[in-house]
């Protein structure tokens, strides 16, 4: 009977050194409260959630991922030495401030397709899978076993047969229940395919995993073509879960420079999750007229570059701001940032999802949109269908695709990459996308008091959990 009080005597005693912990660590105050006042109080479950998703920069993860970096890079060509056109002085300076965040310059001579409709999308990738003649990467969130997961997997076979080498990461949260018959397979056929924490054998059990996604989305033909963006490989990208119904994301199909960027960052996460340094094509070969420049983050990262991402764009905004994400559970900084532009006159819109596919965020949701309530910030939910892109454009000057959300855990826990474009022919062809978009939505300007009861209940709990959902 000893074993039970000496049991709840380390448990208490662990929540008081974690508690002082996260005071110590705590990126902010109210998250330092946020944490003490959970440990304390409900030991039972917050020192187990401290272990999951406190404390996000674990020095072992920090080492091993720059030492990852580090290889990749060692084996990269030079930057390629391509001037970017001239720019007015406005987009030179977001264009600065974007290629501070990533360290790295913007790079000219680039080509860029924007693809819309799920169709069109894989077509347009599976086609140029199908020209690979050296080797194909593909790096994804999300990797199902069924109808567009199983025709990915036969090009990607015949592709092999014929004597080109194959490389695909997926992470294992997002494509949790991924059929070991899949990847046996695959592999059988002689694809590598890995999970992105599979080199990591001392963290399978611990679940940092679970925290640190690789939720990136890149494939790389041959060194010459890129994709990126907010589709993942499974049916109801293509619009085949009659609970989402039709499925609305972007993509980009690139070429030139900036796929050496991309490309490096796919070696970087591949040397990660396996520890090989990967030999590949780096061919800053001139395609077209548009400067580019690939910005990735982390958890590893000394700075919260997700984050100064946004952050950038909505500070350096002028006359428009709009941020197309399905979910909408930004950080303080964030919030007060939208709120700034809109009272300079700024045009910000956002865009979120009116479809639910993960119920904690989009309740969450609802008690960010009533704390943005009165702010000038208009927020447009999206009605035909589900609403999947990341997209930001500012002014007429910028735009950018990729994977990262407007919300905390892609600003700072997950691994993101999207790609900066300063075109004006590009980012009018994205602003209008996002009108026909825009015509497809509702403005939300609901009170949460007006809401049922359930909702007005259980959004504000919701909110409690937004830094890690």
């Amino acid at each position: 009977m000893l074993a039970v009080p000496v049991g709840l005597l380390l448990l208490h005693g662990t929540a008081v050194i974690l508690a002082f912990r996260a005071i110590r660590t705590a990126r902010t105050p109210q998250g330092a409260v946020g944490w003490t006042v959970f440990l304390i109080a409900l030991p039972y479950v917050g020192v187990p959630a401290y272990f999951i998703f406190g404390d996000i920069r674990y020095p072992a993860m920090i080492r091993d991922r720059k030492l990852s970096e580090a290889a990749a890079r060692l084996r990269n060509a030079p930057e390629a030495d391509v001037g970017a056109p001239p720019l007015s002085l406005h987009a030179s300076h977001l264009m600065a401030g974007f290629e501070a965040i990533a360290a790295r310059p913007a790079v000219g001579g680039n080509a860029v397709e924007l693809l819309i409709e799920s169709r069109v999308v894989f077509e347009t990738l599976f086609a140029s899978i199908r020209e690979a003649e050296h080797y194909v990467l593909i790096e994804t969130y999300i990797l199902r076993d069924d109808g567009l997961g199983r025709a990915l997997q036969d090009l990607l076979l015949e592709k092999r047969a014929q004597g080109v080498r194959v490389c695909v990461l997926y992470d294992p949260v997002g494509s949790y229940g991924l059929h070991r018959s899949y990847l046996d397979r695959m592999r059988e056929g002689g694809i590598e395919i890995n999970n992105f924490h599979a080199r990591h054998p001392q963290r399978r059990l611990s679940l940092t995993r679970v925290n640190f996604r690789n939720h990136r989305k890149i494939a790389v033909i041959d060194g010459n073509v890129a994709f990126t963006g907010g589709y993942n490989i499974g049916d109801e990208y293509i619009g085949r879960d009659p609970r989402l119904g039709p499925w609305r994301d972007t993509m980009i199909r690139l070429e030139g420079p900036v796929v050496d960027q991309l490309q490096l960052h796919f070696a970087e996460d591949w040397h990660w999750a396996t520890g090989e340094v990967l030999d590949l094509e780096w061919r800053p070969d001139v395609s077209g007229l548009v400067p580019a420049l690939a910005l990735a983050s982390g958890p590893s990262d000394a700075q919260e570059t997700g984050a100064l991402f946004f952050t950038h764009a909505i500070t350096a905004a002028r006359q428009r701001l709009w941020i197309a994400s399905p979910y909408f559970t930004p950080d303080t900084g964030l919030m007060q940032a939208l709120r700034l532009a809109a009272l300079r006159g700024v045009d910000v819109r956002i865009l979120i999802a009116g479809e639910r596919d993960h119920w904690l965020v989009w309740l969450a949701g609802f008690a960010f949109i009533e704390a943005m309530r009165g702010s000038g910030v208009k927020i447009y939910r999206y009605s035909a269908g589900f609403m999947h892109q990341k997209v930001v454009l500012v002014d007429d000057d910028i735009a950018a695709v990729g994977s990262h959300n407007l919300d905390s855990r892609s600003c700072r826990l997950n691994f993101e990459a999207s790609v900066v474009l300063a075109d004006p022919a590009f980012a009018a062809e994205v602003a209008a996308m996002l009108e026909e978009d825009f015509s497809r939505a509702r403005l939300y300007s609901r009170p949460l008091a007006d809401a049922s009861w359930p909702l007005r209940i259980a959004a504000p709990v919701a909110r409690l959990f937004a830094p890690v959902l």
